[in-house]
C-alpha cells in the first residue's frame, strides 16, 4: 500500500516477531504499535528509519491498536525520541497504567490467579518473574497518553481510518478500518497463521471468548480486502479467516468441556488440552489464561459449573443443575 511499510520487531519468546507500521502522514509520520523494548527492538527501528528516510522529530503520533507489552512496550521510548503523542483506547490506557508501571504489582496478582485454579507454586513463580521482567521491557512508560475514541474517524496522510471496538484479545482493544481502501489495521484481533490469545486473567471484564466471537461478527460485516495485521503475514483471505477462527474456538470449547469430566481445576484441563512438555512459562501463562476463558464461557452457556472448596481453590464440573 502506497505510503505505509511493516515493520517486523524482534520478540524474546516464541513469537518471534510482532508487525508494527510507519505511515506517511502528510510531511510525517505516524507510527501503528510499538514493539517491546529492549536492544534488538530499538535496533530494528532505527534500522528502519534508516532504510525509509524518518528523522523521528518528524513522527507526529503512535497509534496503539492495545496495550500488551509487545505492541505498547517501545511507546514511551519512542516518544522520547520524537516528542509523539501516544494514543490508544481509554480502556487499555488504564490497563497500561496498572500493569506495566512502576508501582505495579500484576506479576504476583496473577499468579496468585492462577494459583488458585490449580497451577503449582514453582511455576506460579516463574509466571510472576517472566511478567516482571516483561514489565521492565515497557520502561520509560510514555509520559501521557491520549485517548482514541471507536467510531471517531482518525485521518493519518489521506486515509480516513475509522476505529473499532473488538474486545476479546484485550478488553478494550481497537482495529482501524479504511473504507475507501477496504483496508484493516487489525492488530492481535485477526491473525492468519496463529489464533489470536484469547485469555481470562485476572483483571478481564468479563466472558473475553464471548467477547471475541462478538467482534469477529462485527468485523464480519466489514468489506476488507487487505489486512495488516500484528503478527504474521498480511491476510488477504478476511473472511474466510474468520471462519476458522469460529470453527478453531468451537473445536477448542468441545476439547475442554471433555477434559472437565466429573471434575477437574483449570490447570488440569489445560495440560489435558495442551502439550504442556512443550511449553515455555511464556507460552504455559497464555494457555492457562486461555483455559480459563473456555471454561468462563461453557460456564455462561451452562455446560459446565464453578466449585469453589473450603481452601479457595476452584474447579470445575459438568453441569448438574
Amino acid at each position: 500500500m502506497e505510503g505505509i511499510h511493516q515493520v517486523q520487531l524482534p520478540l524474546p519468546f516464541p513469537l518471534r516477531i510482532v508487525n508494527v507500521y510507519l505511515m506517511r502522514d502528510g510531511d510525517g509520520w505516524t507510527i501503528i504499535d510499538a514493539g517491546l523494548n529492549y536492544p534488538p527492538g530499538q535496533a530494528a527501528w532505527r534500522e528502519a528509519f534508516n532504510r525509509y528516510g524518518v528523522d523521528p522529530a518528524s513522527i507526529r503520533r503512535i497509534v496503539l491498536t492495545h496495550a500488551h507489552p509487545d505492541h505498547y512496550g517501545m511507546a514511551g521510548w519512542l516518544q522520547s525520541l520524537s516528542g509523539a503523542p501516544v494514543a490508544l483506547s481509554a480502556g487499555e490506557a488504564t490497563f497500561a497504567r496498572a500493569q506495566w508501571h512502576s508501582d505495579s504489582r500484576a506479576h504476583e496478582t496473577t499468579a496468585i490467579f492462577f494459583g488458585s485454579h490449580g497451577m503449582p507454586r514453582d511455576l506460579m513463580a516463574t509466571v510472576a518473574e517472566d511478567i516482571a521482567s516483561l514489565r521492565l521491557m515497557t520502561h520509560p512508560t510514555p509520559v501521557a497518553l491520549t485517548h482514541i475514541p471507536a467510531g471517531e474517524p482518525l485521518m493519518i496522510g489521506r486515509r480516513v481510518f475509522v476505529p473499532i471496538a473488538t474486545p476479546g484479545h484485550s478488553d478494550d482493544h481497537l482495529v482501524f478500518y479504511c473504507a475507501e481502501e477496504r483496508l484493516l489495521l487489525c492488530g492481535d484481533a485477526v491473525l492468519i497463521k496463529i489464533t489470536p490469545n484469547v485469555g481470562l486473567w485476572g483483571w478481564t471484564h468479563g466472558n473475553p471468548l464471548a467477547q471475541f466471537l462478538a467482534s469477529l461478527d462485527r468485523l464480519a460485516e466489514l468489506d476488507v480486502a487487505l489486512a495488516l495485521p500484528g503478527h504474521g503475514p498480511p491476510i488477504t483471505r478476511f473472511h474466510e479467516r474468520l471462519e476458522e477462527l469460529r470453527v478453531h474456538h468451537a473445536e477448542r470449547l468441545a476439547a475442554m468441556e471433555h477434559a472437565v469430566g466429573a471434575g477437574a481445576t483449570a490447570y488440569e484441563v489445560c495440560t489435558a488440552v495442551f502439550p504442556l512438555q512443550e511449553l515455555t512459562s511464556h507460552q504455559m501463562r497464555f494457555a492457562m489464561a486461555e483455559t480459563l476463558a473456555h471454561l468462563e464461557y461453557l460456564a455462561a452457556q451452562g455446560r459446565i459449573e464453578q466449585i469453589e472448596h473450603d481452601d479457595g481453590q476452584y474447579a470445575w464440573r459438568r453441569c448438574i443443575c
